[in-house]
């Protein structure tokens, strides 16, 4: 469905995926994985820019897990090049497409460069409001946790904040994710049926469309069969 011809109802204001099928797509056509990774990178501009034609205020999207060091080299060193091309392509258009930054994760582990053009593409672009893109990189929803804990524990420590304080409004505020509303919606393609340690505080009460094509192949088609899906489902929160 085009953007003309879809529905008239609002897509969520907050869509979340987990970019998934990479190495596959790659594998079924007798190509390296990294392959695989350049092709899911196309898939990642055409879904944003589609997003921001809808009018979707925030995209959050698994770029790299805390468990993906484990693995090869190759594709570790191919996923982090591709990355930095991207970001230093956002940072030579970024007056011209308006689109804010953030990155969800431990960054102190990225090469200093990679570091370095994350936190430029996060500064820079803290002006715009019309579009958000938040990045989880060596990201790993855990981990985020323990993270936000250990620093509440030090703001305690420092006489910052009192342990009878604490709230889930007050946790949420340490988690990478601070400021940012909750995802409606998770997609997750690639036939995969399970969360992969990707925004569990967050997504308590979000909605799931599982879709089994492969992330390179995910297409706006794709994205407003996840968005109507979505319109179907009755959203309770716990309520009858």
């Amino acid at each position: 469905m085009s953007a003309e011809n879809r529905t008239d109802r609002r897509p969520p204001r907050h869509i979340a995926i987990i970019m998934d099928g990479n190495g596959r797509w790659a594998k079924k056509r007798g190509l390296a994985r990294t392959a695989g990774h350049a092709a899911g990178a196309e898939a990642f501009r055409r879904t944003a820019n589609y997003c921001r034609t809808l009018g979707v205020e925030y995209l959050t999207v698994y770029a790299f897990s805390t468990e993906n060091w484990k693995r090869s080299e190759e594709e570790v060193s191919g996923i982090m090049t591709l990355l930095a091309r991207y970001l230093r392509e956002a940072l030579r258009d970024m007056e011209k497409n308006h689109v804010r930054f953030r990155f969800f994760g431990d960054l102190s582990r990225l090469s200093p460069e990679l570091r370095r053009l994350c936190l430029e593409a996060q500064s820079r672009s803290d002006e715009y409001h019309e579009v958000q893109v938040n990045f989880c990189l060596n990201y790993g929803g855990r981990d985020e946790i323990v993270r936000a804990v250990k620093a509440f524990a030090q703001d305690v420590r420092e006489g910052k904040a009192d342990p009878d304080d604490m709230t889930e409004e007050l946790l949420s505020s340490y988690l990478d994710s601070a400021n940012v509303p909750d995802p409606e919606l998770v997609i997750r393609p690639s036939g995969e049926l399970r969360t992969s340690n990707f925004l569990p505080w967050q997504t308590v009460y979000s909605e799931f469309v599982f879709m089994n094509v492969l992330w390179p192949d995910f297409s706006p088609e794709d994205l407003d069969a996840a968005i109507e899906e979505y319109h179907r489902r009755n959203r309770r929160f716990g309520g009858a």
